[in-house]
């Protein structure tokens, strides 16, 4: 079956390369990344950096742009990027991986100066939608013509509904960035759900949603619900220790990424392909339905950024074995084919 190419919101790295790398960032190293995620279906991705001091945020953007505008591969599947904090909340449970001593209550002009001097766009700002100014800060980012979605957030259904007004329109990885306890129906789950306003997106490995809640979660969603990886270095990579943002983190035989030593999850070491494919065999959508989840409704979504930007990605076009393993991926003059492989895993948390 064929689909146009998959959209990746959320990459904070890929095939054993950091995004969060900072100054030793290379262009050969992006473009060991782009491939590796051509390989996936992937054609359009933003790369995602997450919470850091001003100047390394500073630092971490203009090495990863530079890197990506050194690569012609990379600028053809990079159009901007994804910011996903320093405005988070930095209570326990709700930082996650983020370091809390570095995050910042909202302030656009922050956003500017991180901006200002790259060769692309910052098209999307992950937000706590509770902290004090969050929703002067949604309008500003709106009037700039940026995508902002919810997430590290512990905002109520009044403090969501005020985001959806002043124009966040997704959340990032619905049921993760949260405290294992929460109330049991007034919590930060339903209240992004609840809000028609907003797209979560979910990480599909089986690990952050168990496979029954998210069935239950892209049910709720009534069509809105998307796919994203929130992949870091340990994706497409073996067990073993990898570079994230300043830290190591450990992907476990069972695919999952965590600090050495703790409970919580940092990122993941999901494909997207393999997201589609988990929800096919999980029975909870349809080989077409699971790849517009990961292709059609993230470009979608990207559509009235990359107009206000002056944007334009030709969609691309791929085929897929009848079990969803990728033959062929045509996105402009990049043009792949893959053999056959036998090589794909059937572990219900593979990625």
């Amino acid at each position: 079956m064929n689909s146009s190419g998959l959209v990746d919101l959320q990459v904070n790295g890929f095939a054993g390369i950091d995004f969060n790398a900072g100054a030793s960032l290379t262009r050969a190293q992006i473009e060991i990344a782009m491939e590796a995620l051509l390989a996936t279906g992937v054609t359009c991705l933003l790369p995602t950096l997450i919470t850091a001091m001003p100047n390394q945020l500073a630092e971490r953007f203009a090495a990863l742009d530079a890197a990506i505008a050194d690569s012609p591969l990379a600028s053809a599947l990079c159009p901007g990027y994804h910011l996903e904090g320093p405005f988070l909340s930095p209570e326990p449970g709700f930082c996650g991986c983020h370091p809390p001593d570095a995050m910042a209550p909202p302030d656009y002009a922050l956003v500017e100066r991180l901006e200002r001097g790259l060769s692309r766009p910052i098209l999307l700002i992950t937000i706590a939608a509770e902290l004090p100014g969050a929703v002067a800060f949604i309008r500003a980012a709106r009037a700039a013509g940026k995508l902002v979605a919810i997430g590290h957030s512990a905002a109520d259904f009044d403090q969501v509904a005020a985001a959806a007004e002043a124009g966040a329109s997704l959340a990032t990885h619905l049921g993760n960035g949260l405290p294992q306890t929460l109330p049991k129906l007034a919590n930060p789950i339903f209240a992004q759900l609840a809000e028609d306003r907003v797209a979560p997106t979910l990480i599909a490995d089986g690990i952050h949603i168990p496979p029954h809640a998210l069935k239950v979660l892209i049910r709720a969603a009534a069509g809105r619900a998307m796919l994203v990886t929130d992949a870091v270095s340990a994706a497409a990579t073996a067990p073993g220790l990898y570079p994230f943002a300043g830290m190591t983190v450990q992907r476990e035989d069972d695919a999952s990424v965590r600090l050495p030593g703790q409970v919580g999850l940092a990122g993941s070491a999901l494909c997207l392909d393999q997201a589609v494919r988990n929800l096919v065999r999980w029975n909870i959508a349809s080989p077409a339905e699971a790849l517009a989840m990961a292709s059609v409704r993230p470009a979608e979504m990207l559509a009235p950024v990359f107009r206000s930007h002056r944007l334009s990605r030709p969609p691309g076009r791929l085929l897929w074995s009848d079990d969803l393993v990728l033959r062929s991926l045509d996105i402009g003059p990049i043009s792949r084919r893959f053999p056959p492989s036998t090589d794909i895993e059937e572990n219900p948390h593979a990625a």
